[in-house]
């Protein structure tokens, strides 16, 4: 039996960087994965194949040059299955070299198969020829993350009735398209498929989709969807779905309505995979979605084993399972920890992006905190007339006595890298002043910030808005 100071159990991205940091501490640190690849479902089957989906249908669709040539234009005429799995092979196989490589420089001992906990400080390692390998650790991290839900009553062929997973082995692209589900995956999918002219039908129980987004930005959203043709069906729920001969798909509502198409997209939630780790000889009981409940520290109700990414649930998003991977390795090892949680933006790789970090409206109204917004649309920009924008909107939430940022939520193409600039500034307690009296390049879409601040800037009392000034200059 070999025994390390640190074991993880999982190569996604919390398990990748836990592993790395526990090593960077120098510790002895063993990584497990169940398949034969490195990465987990951000390198396989999510994060990254679902956003090289996108970059892939984008180009191909001529999407970014619409704005000038009309919604006719296309780069190919006829864009193939093939064509959009070419540009995720190549992708995926850079990410794994590159994630091994870094496991391997920083000398983190990897075994493949399948882990299960012999007792609390044990684990049985199980290949796929059958041979097991015991491996003892003073400290563990569960990093196996998540799976779609599988709805027992749906007969998913991976063909016409598919989820998550399947989607990315498709073999031929369909006309039609129902997804059923519009959290982040559902979303993000039905837009993509979409931006390749596929019609698109948008199923969700809920009356609200992306609830812990602003409300502005979704309507936003939806707004766009809608003019592409978009059927977006709120507070329908799935009754029943029917392979059809020879091919396509019938979805049955509960409201009595019927959706024919060529495929069913299931993204109706995802599931923990804690199923195989023997949990109960840990002394670890998982919710009826797999999922483990852990501390601050990200420590479950064992104090030496902590549990990040997608197995604790929400948000479930790679960026913020890395940082939970490490916060967990320096944690268990004595490394060091933030004073505080700094914070982290949300990122919706739909079409168009969706991108947030801090307070919605919502939120402040509920918290009573006086505020003021001020927005600005990519169109307004001379960038954005470049590019032929016609959608996108950044909206700056700001306290409306002393200034201070409180929000940033955009919606448009970019959202995802314009977020960093608000997230700098929340995080160091910038006010609207900053974007007013910063110099931005010109032409860019990071101009719409400026443009946002000085539209808040415009709505404020000017008693309020003279004193805060006055007050900043002071404090210079």
């Amino acid at each position: 039996m070999q025994h390390y100071d640190f074991v993880v159990i999982g190569s996604g991205p919390a398990g990748q960087k836990g592993a790395i940091q526990a090593s960077k501490l120098g510790h002895s640190v063993a990584l497990v994965e169940k398949h034969s690849a490195i990465g987990g479902a951000c390198l396989h089957t999510g994060t990254i194949p679902s956003k090289t989906l996108r970059e892939a249908a984008l180009y191909l669709s001529g999407w970014h040059q619409r704005g000038f040539y009309g919604r006719s234009y296309r780069v190919k005429s006829r864009i193939t299955a093939e064509d959009l799995m070419q540009r995720l092979e190549i992708t995926t196989r850079h990410e794994i070299e590159v994630v091994q490589h870094q496991l391997h420089r920083n000398r983190v001992e990897t075994f493949n198969g399948t882990a299960s906990f012999v007792d609390p400080h044990h684990i049985e390692v199980t290949a796929a020829d059958g041979t097991v390998t015991r491996l003892g650790g003073d400290r563990f991290l569960i990093a196996t993350g998540s799976r779609p839900v599988q709805t027992p009553n749906v007969p998913f062929d991976g063909v016409h009735v598919v989820d998550s997973d399947h989607i990315l082995q498709m073999r031929e692209i369909p006309r039609t398209l129902v997804v059923v589900g519009a959290g982040v995956i559902g979303v993000e999918y039905a837009s993509i498929f979409s931006a390749l002219d596929i019609k698109i039908t948008l199923i969700d129980g809920r009356m609200d989709m992306l609830s812990f987004l602003d409300r502005e930005i979704v309507a936003e959203f939806m707004h766009h969807l809608r003019d592409r043709g978009v059927s977006v069906r709120m507070g329908e729920t799935v009754e029943k779905v029917d392979l059809l001969s020879p091919r396509g798909v019938r979805v049955c509502l509960a409201s009595g309505k019927q959706v024919v198409a060529d495929m069913a997209l299931f993204a109706a939630g995802r599931v923990s995979n804690t199923e195989s780790l023997n949990l109960d000889s840990a002394g670890l009981q998982p919710d009826e979605r797999g999922r483990l409940e852990v501390d601050e520290h990200f420590r479950t109700a064992v104090p030496h084993i902590y549990a990040a990414g997608d197995v604790i649930g929400f948000p479930a998003l790679a960026s913020i399972s890395m940082e939970q991977g490490r916060h967990a390795a320096c944690h268990a090892l004595g490394g060091p920890l933030p004073a505080t949680q700094p914070e982290s933006p949300f990122g919706i790789y739909a079409v168009p992006e969706i991108s947030v970090v801090g307070m919605t409206e919502e939120q402040a109204r509920e918290q009573n905190i006086p505020y003021e917004i001020g927005a600005a649309r990519f169109r307004e920009t001379c960038r954005g007339q470049i590019l032929g924008l016609r959608e996108g909107l950044l909206k700056l939430l700001f306290h409306l006595e002393d200034h201070r940022l409180l929000g940033v939520h955009i919606v448009g193409e970019g959202a995802t890298e314009l977020i960093h600039i608000g997230q700098s500034v929340l995080i160091l307690n910038g006010t609207l002043e900053y974007f007013v009296n910063t110099v931005f390049n010109y032409p860019t879409l990071a101009e719409a910030y400026k443009i946002a601040a000085l539209d808040a800037w415009n709505r404020m009392p000017r008693t309020t808005a003279a004193a805060a000034a006055q007050k900043a200059l002071m404090v210079e």
